[in-house]
């Protein structure tokens, strides 16, 4: 599931475990856990190198509103910061359309946010396109700011054409191209309620990481466009319960085993003529899962996935005409997993990433012969830049240990060892320029809130960006002194595979025994919590209430090869489960643990993992939260779960099984349930599915929801009254007195 979990939990502790005093240093709040500034420091997110590499531009907080993020810019020879674009004052502060709102929530890294979210430089690096407020803007580096847009209709997925002549954007769902110099032309019509241009859809920027509708030809003569129509797909009456209201959405929702959008391809010019339809086969139930085009513009690529994920398909399109022709073909006996790490090269052949070793790794693709660039047990994550004049490519992985990331570079032509450029005790993420000269890394550590640094093509630190060292006027320098270390350990699942596992404990002191709040997320194709990262300054908020904070990944989790991943094949619900009780059994032999005070809390995968575990392990957890849980599948939509479970309507079927809601009577330990009610993801039936269950089973439980919260419930003052929902419920049901007797 996409949605990852959130990365913080509160929780409190027994009254007098609340009030020990801090050990020599000032204790956390929630309040300021919550609070402006950022406790992590400085959080820049959208990094990205200008064209001439004189710059490194970034969105960056504001220190007194840390959901409002502002365009700003570092010069990468001086290190001096201005900011380029105040979102306060180039906004016109309109209430975004409802298409980007769920833009927006579908791309988790801007859910919640304000002000600016994107941006993209003008190929010539003088000027960047930022969208704000739902209208487009041009600014200069030189801080002047022109408004190219203004209409009721606002402008979605806004770029610069790759040679800088055009601006193109999506309004009212249809594509629209704008010259630098010149007017807007509208390039397709026939948009509806059900029919749009240029636009992913909803299973596409969910489940699949493709956030566009529409790909420009590196030299400007062409564009691919994709034409959506969701006429098929059911409707879902989602009623969005506000404070201030209700509002009822007519959504069309693909749920599990019912019909997807129709998504057609085509190729057009700029100015909207010479449009032709791309051949996808004679199967129109299919993915449009990648679109790219080659290095020379000649021929477009295309990524078509079959509706059971089993097949991937590379088409080689001639734009001209349409047709095409398959240059490779993966098959799975579970699923392929996808990714963005195709990257078209000078002479006519590519990079390609595929796990058909068993691991994810990258191959240099020329006609039919293949060279692996990488291989072993380990997992290539993602390509970050091809430097071909000096034949390295660049990419991230976690070649050491599944805790970390790290940047790697290998020669392009698979003659030589795969190289580490980033120091081992941190994860790594980096982005690179157009030229491959120069990276920007971005670092942290369960000890480190992110870093950022300037350096050279091998890695080479250049200049900090921004250091961030807890010290002085730092938001967490006062907590430092009482910041528990995490540490980092091992468990064997039934089948003998490794599962990692953190821990942190606050001071133990001899003979005493401490409640223990363990989290996960447990799902496939997502974010796993056992990682060398900085996290949410929650977890010291727990740990400085007297609770040990406990996490393990199970089998089914990401980024330990296909074999581990395949566990949940049509058997979700499993072993996540099992291996999550493993890590209750582990802690169960520490003598500083409470066997009988011990937590559980997980959302969204992990809300329905929290169901699944006092489903089949009655009496071992003293408590559970459940956030936006899935409990029927069928509920859930069809890319996601069809990968994993198959159909509804297979025989025999793998949902039943995996539904939380047929054991829902077995539940007999304190449930919290949480949920947004104008969820969209994991739509609000879900939980009144449960809910009516439980109640018709006369089982207690208690339960708080959010008006006008989406899958995301925080932000100002709810993310407060959330934890102290969660806090509350702990302290009457999951903090029972110390066992003195164990």
């Amino acid at each position: 599931m996409s949605a990852a979990m959130k990365s913080g939990v509160a929780i409190g502790a027994l009254l007098a475990l609340s009030q020990m005093p801090a050990q020599a240093g000032e204790a956390l709040t929630l309040e300021r856990v919550f609070a402006s500034p950022d406790l992590s420091g400085p959080q820049p997110r959208a990094l990205k190198i200008s064209p001439d590499g004189s710059l490194v531009t970034l969105l960056k907080p504001r220190p007194d509103e840390k959901e409002r993020l502002d365009l700003w810019a570092i010069d990468s020879a001086t290190g001096a910061e201005r900011m380029l674009v105040d979102s306060k004052k180039t906004g016109s502060g309109a209430e975004l359309s409802e298409a980007e709102k769920m833009q927006r929530e579908r791309d988790r890294s801007v859910a919640g946010s304000t002000g600016i979210v994107s941006y993209d430089w003008a190929p010539d690096g003088k000027s960047i396109l930022v969208p704000v407020d739902g209208d487009l803007y041009l600014a200069k580096l030189d801080g002047q700011v022109t408004r190219l847009t203004q209409t009721p209709d606002g402008e979605l997925n806004g770029v610069v054409s790759p040679k800088g002549g055009f601006v193109s954007f999506v309004r009212g769902g249809n594509l629209f191209v704008q010259p630098m110099d010149g007017q807007e032309r509208q390039l397709t019509d026939g948009a509806s309620d059900t029919v749009s241009w240029g636009v992913a859809e909803f299973v596409a920027q969910e489940e699949m990481d493709r956030r566009t509708g529409y790909w420009w030809s590196p030299d400007d003569r062409m564009i691919a466009v994709a034409r959506v129509d969701e006429s098929p797909v059911g409707i879902v009456t989602r009623t969005a319960i506000g404070g201030e209201g209700t509002r009822v959405y007519q959504q069309r929702y693909p749920a599990a085993g019912s019909p997807n959008a129709l998504v057609d391809l085509y190729v057009m010019k700029p100015d909207g003529s010479g449009k032709v339809k791309v051949d996808l086969g004679p199967n129109a139930d299919i993915y449009l899962a990648r679109v790219d085009w080659s290095k020379d513009g000649r021929t477009l690529y295309v990524q078509r996935q079959s509706r059971d994920q089993k097949t991937l398909d590379l088409l080689a399109v001639d734009p001209a005409t349409g047709r095409g022709r398959i240059v490779l073909t993966e098959k799975a006996k579970s699923w392929i997993n996808l990714s963005n790490n195709f990257h078209s090269l000078g002479d006519g052949s590519f990079l390609w990433w595929s796990e058909k070793s068993g691991h994810g790794h990258l191959y240099h693709v020329d006609g039919s012969r293949w060279t692996a660039l990488t291989s072993g047990d380990w997992e290539v994550r993602d390509l970050i830049g091809v430097d071909e004049a000096n034949g390295n490519v660049y990419f991230t992985g976690n070649k050491e240990t599944p805790l970390e990331q790290q940047l790697y570079a290998v020669p392009l032509r698979g003659k030589g060892p795969v190289r580490q450029l980033t120091s081992s005790g941190w994860w790594n993420d980096a982005v690179m320029d157009g030229a491959a000269t120069r990276l920007v890394v971005s670092r942290s550590n369960v000890d480190q809130p992110k870093q950022v640094y300037l350096a050279d093509r091998e890695g080479k630190r250049v200049r900090w960006l921004s250091e961030n060292a807890i010290a002085g006027n730092h938001p967490y320098a006062p907590y430092l002194a009482i910041h528990a270390r995490t540490r980092f350990g091992t468990l064997k699942a039934a089948d003998g595979a490794t599962l990692y596992t953190r821990i942190m404990t606050p001071p133990l002191e001899p003979g005493k025994r401490y409640p223990v709040f363990m989290l996960h997320y447990g799902g496939p194709g997502a974010g796993r919590v056992v990682t060398n990262q900085w996290s949410s300054p929650i977890y010291q908020y727990l740990v400085d209430r007297g609770w040990i904070v406990f996490a393990v990944d199970n089998r089914g989790t990401p980024d330990r090869g296909k074999a581990f991943e395949d566990q949940l094949y049509r058997a979700m619900g499993t072993v996540e489960v099992d291996d999550q009780l493993k890590g209750v059994e582990w802690l169960k032999t520490q003598p500083y643990v409470d066997p009988r005070r011990i937590a559980t809390y997980g959302w969204s995968y992990g809300g329905y993992l929290s169901l699944k575990l006092l489903e089949k392990a009655p009496g071992v957890f003293s408590a559970a939260i459940a956030g936006a849980p899935v409990t029927r599948w069928e509920l859930y939509d069809t890319h996601y779960t069809e990968r994993y479970l198959g159909m509804p309507q297979d025989k025999p079927s793998a949902y039943p099984a995996s539904g939380a809601l047929e054991d829902a009577a077995k539940i007999s330990d304190p449930l919290l349930i949480i949920h947004g009610m104008s969820d969209d993801n994991v739509v609000f039936d879900n939980a009144t599915a449960l809910i009516a269950r439980m109640q018709a089973a006369a089982v207690p439980f208690e339960m708080m929801v959010y008006p006008g919260q989406t899958h995301r419930v925080g932000g100002p003052g709810v993310s407060v009254h959330l934890w102290r929902t969660i806090e509350d419920f702990l302290s009457r049901h999951g903090n029972g007195e110390e066992d003195p007797g164990k």
